[in-house]
């Protein structure tokens, strides 16, 4: 993956993310989807430091539920921990473009993976002779 790539901006915009707390309060939060992470930020101005979410961390966008005026869905992570959004129905939905941008992740770690195990797979002696001894 390119540099370029990584950080090309998908989507910017507000998202109210549920609190942890006890009380579970909707928070407005500014966030930037990438090509590699959801980045959530407490303000809009992006002055404070922001919580980073890598895709690579992300296991599902599941939950995905509308209302008279929002959109409700919660992110999933690997570690099985639940992150519930919510966005107005006018927007151009973000649980959509976070589970597409999840699968193009998806898929491009997929690509790297097999390239990876093709080089070393062809890098072995063992695979080399058997190759060379059934041409003619």
């Amino acid at each position: 993956m390119s540099a370029e790539q990584i950080s090309e901006v998908l989507k910017e915009g507000e998202l109210e993310k549920r609190s942890d707390n006890l009380l579970q309060f909707w928070k407005r939060k500014t966030c930037v989807l990438t090509t590699d992470s959801l980045n959530i930020y407490a303000d809009t101005q992006k002055r404070t430091k922001s919580k980073e979410l890598k895709l690579q961390s992300i296991k599902k966008v599941d939950c995905v539920e509308r209302t008279g005026k929002f959109v409700y869905f919660t992110i999933v992570t690997t570690d099985n921990k639940e992150i519930d959004f919510r966005c107005s129905g006018e927007d151009n939905c973000w649980n959509a473009v976070i589970t597409m941008a999840l699968i193009d992740f998806q898929n491009r770690k997929a690509i790297q993976d097999f390239k990876t195990r093709q080089d070393d797979e062809s890098g072995s002696p063992g695979q080399h002779e058997s190759r060379m001894a059934r041409a003619p």
